[in-house]
Formats: C-alpha cells, structure tokens, sequence
C-alpha cells in the first residue's frame, strides 16, 4: 500500500506511537511504537511491524503467537506525531489471550465478542478436547455440522414467527445465537476463516 512515511513526526529517540484498530469491528487492539525502519516494514510486507523499546529491535506482530496483524491502512493524526494503524488481526492480539490489550472494555465494539467466540471454536477443532460439544459435534463431519445448521435455522424461522405475533419472549435472540454459532463451527470444521465471508461481504457493499 500507498504512505507517505515523510509525515510522520517521530520524537527524540526515532519513535511513533501507533495505536491498532481493528478494521471490522473498530476495537482498538493495542498500542506499539514504530521507527522508521518498522514503518516502512509496515507497509512494504503488509504486516503491522513495531519497534521493540524493551529488546531495542524490530518486532513482528504474531511472527511467534501466529497472531498477525494484517495492514488495511495507515493514517497520520494532524500533527503527524501519532499514527492510526487499521488491521485485520489473526486471533487475540493481546498476549494474555484478549482479543484487545484494553480487555473486557473492547469486547462489544462491533464484531469483537464474535472473533472470541472463533478463537474458542477454532481451539476446539484443533484441540479436539474430551467433553467438548465443538469436538464432539466436528468429529462426526460436515454431514452432522451442516444438519445442526439446518436444525437451529428453523428455530430461528419460528422464533421470528413467535416474535412477529407478539409470543417473543426472549427466544428470537437465543435461536439467533445458536444459529451464529453453529454456522462458525460449520465454517471451522470446513477451514474456512470468517474474514473469508467478510471480505465477500466488503466486496458486495
């Protein structure tokens, strides 16, 4: 991508602070700082690269956890002095296992609380836990994830009959809730990653 790194106001010691947004739900993830190297890394591979005060070296963002920050944009503020990072993240961002450094504070911004949700379902199908409905659920295949689908769609058509005729007593939301998240399990037990269908979402919008 396109950025003018001669913008950016870096202080006394070479750094920027850049806070990271997630680019769906418009959580804010964490904040690093870049030098000028780490910037350029940035936008050169697409993937958020930080400076690392404490290692003093360039830092990779899930070049370890697995857990990268994928780059859609870069935004100087006016002073050019902070940047805005956009990003799509792999997983939790934070290294406690959050999906955001700031915690529970983030959680419903957008579609945060649904990235958790896959991160545990996604563990499930690699895990394959004893006593977990997921593994369990997955273990028998798509014939049985895609029946389960099926199964929790028509609550969901019948809750919303109930709801139009003033029955609703709350089942609307939780049919709708397992329907989400029987439809993720079909799309990890499939390896099909949600940004997937975001992204054909994006492009219909």
């Amino acid at each position: 991508m396109l950025f003018d790194t001669t913008a950016v106001e870096f202080d006394a010691a070479g750094l920027v602070p850049a806070v990271v947004q997630d680019s769906r739900s418009g959580a804010v993830l964490m904040v690093g700082y870049m030098n000028e190297e780490s910037l350029g890394r940035t936008v050169e591979d697409e993937l958020v690269t930080f400076w690392s005060r404490s290692r003093q070296e360039l830092w990779q963002k899930g070049a370890t956890s697995g857990n990268s920050l994928h780059l859609v944009g870069i935004a100087a503020d006016c002073d050019g002095d902070a940047l805005l990072v956009t990003a799509r993240p792999d997983g939790p961002t934070c290294h406690t296992g959050e999906t955001s450094c700031f915690g529970a504070t983030t959680d419903r911004q957008g579609f945060a609380q649904l990235e958790q949700l896959w991160a545990v379902i996604a563990d499930r199908v690699a895990a394959r836990p004893t006593g977990s409905y997921t593994a369990e659920l997955v273990s028998k295949g798509v014939n049985a994830t895609t029946r389960k689908l099926t199964e929790e769609a028509t609550e969901v058509l019948l809750a919303a009959k109930d709801h139009a005729a003033g029955l609703d007593r709350g089942e609307l939301a939780e049919e709708a809730a397992d329907l989400i998240y029987h439809l993720l399990v079909v799309l990890a037990e499939r390896g099909t990653q949600p940004a997937a269908v975001l992204d054909v979402l994006e492009r219909r919008s």
